[in-house]
């Protein structure tokens, strides 16, 4: 059962037709907010929005990287919920390979959806969001935006890029009472991460996380509880940036 934590606030999502993004549009309505569904997946991210309710959600088709595309999204949302509040910028992909075979092709999608792909969403709903305030957006970084991985350098690059941006829009915006943190997580299961090898010896709690554990840090840096967070890193990782945990180490 959810609450009103979130009552009056209408939030924006990229990539919120599957995964973590339609997590957090379940999650937010529950706790009393209205959401905007934007994705390439049209048909995923219709029936996400049909399966909350046509009174709390839309899905709009978006394309990070098309900046006219979050221009109508931002447009949109304003039409249809009469204000934009809260922006998650959640919408990425991963793409692999050690420096010296990583591609020019698969840095530049990297960065053009990871990276360019926030500050585009920024962009196009700064006056919404200074219109709407108190507001608060949230940028899905990774641990990668923490610490280093060998084999995804473009990835690496986008989110510890994201969390930079974040500082910068944090201390932009801040006296219009908008704020602005990233989000940490560590390997959450969601069709992203399948096939991937999800063994987290090496992580304190020794398991993946759930959508839902991410969703609960989404509501509170959305809601007017975290008034006083902005320029932060919110870390969910379960205990993987903490150092290695005493079972990843293999005394033989």
């Amino acid at each position: 059962m959810g609450s009103d934590r979130l009552s009056g606030k209408v939030a924006l999502i990229s990539g919120g037709a599957r995964g973590m993004g339609a997590a957090h549009a379940r999650a937010m309505v529950a706790e009393g907010a209205d959401v905007v569904l934007g994705d390439v997946l049209d048909d995923e991210g219709a029936a996400v929005a049909a399966e909350i309710g046509e009174d709390h959600a839309l899905y709009v088709h978006l394309d990070v990287t098309d900046r006219q595309q979050w221009a109508d999204a931002v447009a949109a949302t304003v039409e249809r919920f009469g204000r934009l509040n809260v922006l998650i910028n959640n919408a990425g992909i991963v793409n692999w390979g050690p420096i010296g075979e990583y591609t020019p092709e698969q840095w530049d999608t990297m960065i053009a959806i990871n990276l360019t792909g926030v500050f585009n969403g920024i962009n196009a709903s700064v006056e919404a969001l200074k219109a709407g305030a108190p507001s608060s957006i949230i940028n899905i970084s990774s641990t990668a935006g923490i610490q280093g991985y060998a084999a995804i350098p473009g990835y690496n690059a986008a989110k510890f890029g994201i969390r930079g941006l974040t500082k910068s829009v944090a201390l932009a915006l801040g006296t219009a009472n908008v704020r602005a943190n990233s989000v940490h997580p560590g390997m959450v299961a969601t069709p992203m991460t399948e096939g991937l090898q999800r063994a987290q010896r090496h992580v304190a709690l020794g398991r993946v996380g759930e959508p839902m554990e991410l969703s609960n840090m989404i509501i509170f840096l959305a809601s007017d509880e975290s008034s006083f967070c902005t320029g932060a890193e919110f870390i969910a990782d379960g205990g993987e940036t903490a150092g290695l945990a005493p079972n990843a180490i293999d005394p033989n």
